[in-house]
């Protein structure tokens, strides 16, 4: 398998089928990092795009110092909050879940309801690395944190999420599976068609 470094150079180079590739290794995976944190997944849609869009603007001046999905990340990641700072302009949005776009099942509406409940920062590198099964290294590049800091900050969110989700069954009574939560189960919305 060729790798993502090597088809952003060839299509730095040119090659639309080196994007090609690139746009099917990322589509579904982009537009489930931003359905995840927006309520709009017409705008997860929209945001999926301009991140490729992005990319091709920037593919002149790409140079592969880090990984090209911690490139890619960066870029979805800054669209995000640019996003975030638009919603709070606009008064719009306030980042909860639109009831429309929640799950039906219980055991994904307590946790989407306990992330919702962490620290940003924690909640963020949580995400990162459980839905984007990105490294701690990438995850402390993207966020410009020590490799460290992420561990103990993601050791944090676990044992947070942990805490809310048994308090959660507790009240419920209904056990949920907190070893072996399918996160990226949980969380199918309009870009996994």
């Amino acid at each position: 398998m060729i790798s993502d470094e090597t088809l952003m150079l060839e299509f730095q180079g040119g090659s639309r089928d080196a994007f090609e590739q690139l746009y099917a290794r990322y589509q579904r995976r982009l537009c489930g990092f931003f359905r995840r944190r927006l309520a709009n997944p017409a705008r997860s849609e929209d945001l999926t795009q301009e991140t490729f869009l992005a990319v091709i603007h920037g593919a002149a001046t790409y140079q592969p110092r880090a990984l090209f999905r911690t490139y890619l990340y960066a870029i979805a990641m800054n669209s995000l909050l640019a996003e975030r700072r638009k919603q709070s302009r606009d008064s719009t949005g306030d980042g909860t879940v639109d009831a429309a776009v929640r799950p039906a099942h219980d055991e994904s509406l307590w946790i989407r309801q306990a992330l919702q409940r962490l620290e940003p920062v924690e909640r963020e590198v949580l995400m990162l690395r459980e839905y984007e099964q990105l490294s701690y290294a990438e995850i402390a590049e993207l966020l410009s944190l020590p490799v460290n800091t992420v561990r103990s900050r993601l050791f944090r969110a676990r044992m947070a999420l942990k805490q809310l989700l048994q308090g959660s069954s507790d009240r419920k009574g209904s056990a949920v599976g907190v070893t072996t939560i399918r996160m990226n189960q949980n969380f199918k919305g309009a870009c996994d068609a």
